[in-house]
């Protein structure tokens, strides 16, 4: 895909039905606790003049703002989102890209958000962390959603196996799908736990420095033991004070300061 004035697959959300939605449920607690009514008053305007810069142009400034909205307010998607697409346009790939990836831990169904990132992703040189294909699949629901699921099609299970035990002449209509059912719980169940590893376990660093510089060890004064391009991802494998050991898309093993990247659990 070329680069083009538009420059991303899905441009700056301004408004969606989920946020009118949290803005009918904020304004009924807001009309409880009134002084938080201040607070969210001014995350709204300063959320509207970051839409304006962005509108404008002034990638940077809007990426400014919503960064600032994002720390004082907690994690939204939608904030994450706008984010990424003005450290994209402000050529900040790795901002962009660590942004992109904080929001699809929140909405890992969102297909203009996995869209913007792999668009973002091939505008990166070098080697970089790769994916697989089960973690995408097994990323399209939240843990949350996943083992909602898995709960869902357990009782479903139990509920089958009570009924064969109350009425026995449904037992020989009911054991196919009984089968099924219970073979959906073991292989959700496994997903569940599967994902659950990766994302507590394993955490990925992005690279937010134009070019930096790994180290051999966790020192500025140690040999340096290669270089990484804005947007580059790396699997974190290692942590000592403000530093992470990462080893990159090739399997070389080096240490970042946390200045130079930008550390998220894995997807």
């Amino acid at each position: 895909m070329k680069l083009n004035c538009r420059s991303l697959i899905a441009d700056c959300r301004f408004e969606r039905p989920l946020r009118k939605l949290s803005g009918f449920l904020v304004t009924l607690v807001l009309a409880i606790v009134p002084a938080t009514n201040i607070f969210a008053a001014d995350a709204a305007a300063d959320f509207s003049s970051a839409n304006e810069l962005y509108a404008k142009g002034k990638f940077a400034e809007a990426a400014a703002i919503y960064e600032g909205i994002l720390r004082t307010n907690g994690l939204s998607a939608s904030l994450l989102f706008n984010c990424g697409n003005a450290e994209f346009k402000a050529g900040h790939l790795g901002k962009a890209i660590a942004a992109y990836r904080r929001a699809e831990l929140l909405t890992p169904g969102d297909a203009e958000l996995r869209a913007n990132l792999a668009f973002v992703r091939t505008q990166v040189q070098g080697n970089t962390l790769r994916e697989s294909r089960w973690r995408n699949w097994a990323g399209a629901l939240t843990l949350n959603e996943g083992a909602l699921l898995t709960a869902v099609l357990f009782w479903v299970a139990m509920g089958l196996l009570t009924v064969r035990q109350i009425r026995p002449a449904l037992t020989p209509k009911l054991r196919a799908a009984t089968r099924l059912v219970i073979v959906f719980v073991i292989f959700s169940g496994t997903v569940l736990v599967l994902q659950a590893a990766n994302h507590f376990a394993s955490s990925v660093a992005v690279v937010t420095d134009g070019e930096a510089t790994a180290r051999s060890g966790p020192f500025d004064d140690a040999q340096s033991a290669f270089t990484a391009h804005d947007g580059v991802e790396m699997r974190v494998t290692d942590r000592h004070d403000d530093w992470v050991q990462v080893s990159d898309g090739s399997g070389r093993i080096g240490w970042f300061s946390k200045k130079q990247v930008e550390v998220s659990p894995g997807a």
